[in-house]
């Protein structure tokens, strides 16, 4: 392709991406195709000969979108956002235009450097303490992961005894982070749950008592800031100290709500952060930033190293006594350009434009929390802290009946979904089947919700 085929197709793509944006609220949020269907409406081999782009840019219209869940509707409610905002697109285009691999300080000094900085005006904006140093990993379950590891590394001998500690509520990354780090499942710990889905520091305190009882290590303890299935937020400061007692590792998990701490007053749900010893949150999720794109801080970065370090003869260069070079600092030794993408996000929104979206989240969830909490049939059944409401209908006929409650709300959330205006998901929350609605899609506005709303009422009243 020449550099004029390019520029004009490049052009196309952008208008295509423009009217797709524009016009997204008009498609269905899922699609409504059946397994293998792709599949089998593609060829089975790759083509010999060249093929127009035209007729690429036209399959993926006839083929590829069709098939596609639209995670950018403001009808998508499921999981959580994945905000794919305008300037970070073009950053994203940017980066890949660039092609670097930027693994090291050499390879591309100005990726590198930029990291750095971004990193730095992250920290301060979510006012994560001082001591902590920054970069960018891939998802947040490979940090995870990478926590684990130096946790486990930084015991040396004492890992053959190692526990870990999570609650019952944690994601599922952390239970794999410690499988993958070799932790066997008899020294995994899983912490009871209060009534707000948060660990309980005296099931924990208890923990640990038994196992240093029992001539065990406690490695590390991971504490979550805004929980998948709910957004319970454990007590930080309470498990900190539990771990500064216990020596142990201490990884806070604040995949999705960290970066709600733009805003002062989500602050106090990270009191105790300065206790830790690692820290993730996504900008990938909620803070306009396209996939991938996590946030890693660690306080004590030669422990990180002396883990992820790796220095083979033909990646040595004269500046690395005096450089950061990024493939150190986790798991992959080839790194994408992602700080590029979320200098364009920071720039273009302003950290006033950022705070003002989140409050406008916050908001429509309390006001959905409201509206589940007065009106009769339905029970809500988890704190809002952010942005989840968790909740299911409850008609007098079923109430008590747990496997009939289940069956009813499966069939209320399908009806719902079906409808192709908005996508919500379940999770169990003391063995109750429970709705999710997730607000943070930034193209929602209260008409979004309103409409969810209505459409959950309806639902519920058919068989």
């Amino acid at each position: 392709m020449t550099p004029e085929a390019f520029r004009r197709h490049g052009h196309e793509i952008v208008d295509w991406i423009a009217d797709y944006w524009q016009g997204i609220e008009s498609r269905d949020v899922v699609p409504g195709v059946e397994p293998g269907e792709l599949r089998r409406a593609l060829p089975t081999r790759a083509p010999e000969a060249a093929e127009p782009f035209e007729a690429i840019l036209e399959d993926v219209e006839r083929l590829i979108v069709p098939g596609m869940a639209h995670w950018g509707h403001p009808g998508w409610f499921a999981y959580f956002p994945s905000n794919a905002s305008p300037p970070s697109v073009l950053g994203e285009m940017l980066a890949a235009g660039l092609g670097a691999q930027c693994m090291s300080w050499v390879t591309s000094p100005a990726a590198t450097e930029l990291e750095q900085v971004v990193m730095a005006w992250l920290r301060e904006a979510l006012a994560i303490p001082e001591g902590f140093t920054g970069s960018i990993q891939d998802t947040a379950s490979s940090a995870t992961l990478v926590a684990f590891l130096t946790a486990r590394d930084r015991l040396g001998p004492d890992a053959a005894r190692m526990t870990a500690y999570w609650s019952r509520e944690a994601h599922s990354s952390v239970a794999k982070a410690a499988r993958l780090a070799g932790i066997p499942p008899e020294r995994c710990r899983v912490v009871e749950v209060d009534q707000a889905w948060a660990l309980r520091p005296d099931h924990l305190a208890a923990l640990l008592a038994q196992d240093r009882a029992a001539g065990l290590v406690p490695g590390i303890i991971v504490a979550s800031m805004g929980t998948t299935s709910s957004t319970a937020c454990d007590p930080i400061r309470a498990v900190g100290e539990l771990a500064r007692g216990a020596r142990a590792w201490y990884h806070v998990d604040a995949a999705y709500g960290g970066t709600a701490a733009i805003l002062p007053e989500i602050r106090p749900l990270l009191d105790g952060l300065e206790l830790a010893d690692s820290y993730v949150t996504n900008p990938h999720k909620w803070l306009m930033t396209s996939f991938d794109c996590t946030a890693y801080f660690v306080r004590d970065v030669e422990a990180l190293l002396s883990t992820c370090r790796t220095s083979p003869e033909y990646l040595r260069t004269a500046h690395d006594p005096e450089v950061v070079n990024y493939r150190d600092w986790g798991i992959p030794l080839g790194r994408r350009f992602r700080a590029l993408k979320l200098w364009f996000v920071l720039r273009s929104y302003g950290l006033a434009g950022l705070r003002e979206l989140f409050r406008g989240h916050l908001a429509l969830a309390q006001e959905l929390a409201g509206w589940v909490d007065g009106t009769q049939g339905w029970e809500r059944l988890a704190p809002v802290p952010l942005g989840l409401v968790c909740f299911r209908h409850v008609p007098p006929t079923l109430a008590g009946d747990e496997q009939a409650l289940a069956r009813h709300n499966a069939g209320l959330l399908a009806r719902v979904n079906a409808s192709g205006r908005v996508f919500l998901t379940h999770t169990t929350l003391g063995e109750r089947y429970t709705i999710r609605m997730s607000i943070g899609q930034f193209r929602t506005e209260r008409r979004h919700v309103e409409s969810a709303w209505e459409l959950l009422r309806e639902a519920a009243t058919e068989r």
